[in-house]
């Protein structure tokens, strides 16, 4: 039998977790033991009886940084064939892609920063992944690391009930996700699109591809543009 994927998150606030992750699919899959979920303490691996895990910069400035040597034995605590990650809003964007990545893997290790940042060392020493939930400033890393780890957590399998949900979800094709609807048929003067009452799979399937293709190209400009490129990358591999 398979190991369960297993999520270990280093962070001042430990009681913080399981939070939201404690709850629904990924609660569910918490009991079951699809996956495995610690919290650590950061302040466990300071060396004073203040316990203390930061310092002000040099070179000055606001805030104060988070101390190299407390957080490389804080990972050295967990260290394995996990891939380890320092959430941080100056990092790559999360993507589905990269959901996907980690979830394949045996488990993540996160670390929550705090304050103004963590020392820079760290991150060249232990080779951490620098990953971003957005283009805004949070508290701290622990917000991020609920999101990442439900997203991870949904792909497991024998998490979803449905394997083809995920299949169809915002990004899995590069696009974002169709409209949907359901029962009554009329609501409030709105009809819900003839071609969904139609019974017809195939024209239900193309109305699904427009309306996601749609949707990226007035939303997601961003998106679109990159799965234009992929498609047309795509054909001129069939061509070879």
């Amino acid at each position: 039998m398979s190991l369960p994927w297993r999520a270990s998150v280093l962070t001042l606030f430990p009681d913080m977790f399981p939070g939201p992750l404690g709850q629904s699919l990924a609660g569910r899959a918490l009991e079951r033991g699809l996956w495995s979920l610690e919290a650590r303490d950061i302040r466990a691996h300071a060396s004073d009886k203040h316990r203390t895990v930061d310092d002000t910069p040099f070179g000055g400035g606001a805030g104060m940084v988070m101390r190299p040597d407390v957080l490389d034995a804080a990972l050295a605590a967990v260290s394995d064939d996990r891939p380890a990650l320092y959430l941080t809003p100056r990092g790559r964007p999360l993507a589905q892609a990269t959901v996907r990545r980690l979830a394949s893997c045996p488990g993540v290790v996160l670390l929550c920063g705090r304050y103004e940042g963590i020392d820079q060392r760290v991150i060249e020493a232990r080779g951490l992944e620098e990953v971003s939930i957005g283009d805004y400033v949070l508290s701290g890393g622990e917000p991020a690391a609920l999101v990442l780890l439900d997203a991870c957590v949904r792909l497991l399998p024998g998490v979803m009930g449905a394997a083809a949900s995920a299949e169809e979800e915002s990004f899995s094709a590069g696009l974002l996700e169709y409209p949907h609807y359901t029962r009554p048929a009329e609501w409030q003067g709105r009809r819900v699109p003839d071609v969904l009452l139609s019974g017809h799979h195939g024209e239900v399937a193309a109305w699904r591809r427009r309306e996601a293709e749609r949707i990226t190209q007035e939303r997601r400009p961003d998106l679109w543009a990159a799965h234009l490129a992929a498609a047309t990358h795509s054909g001129s591999q069939a061509a070879l």
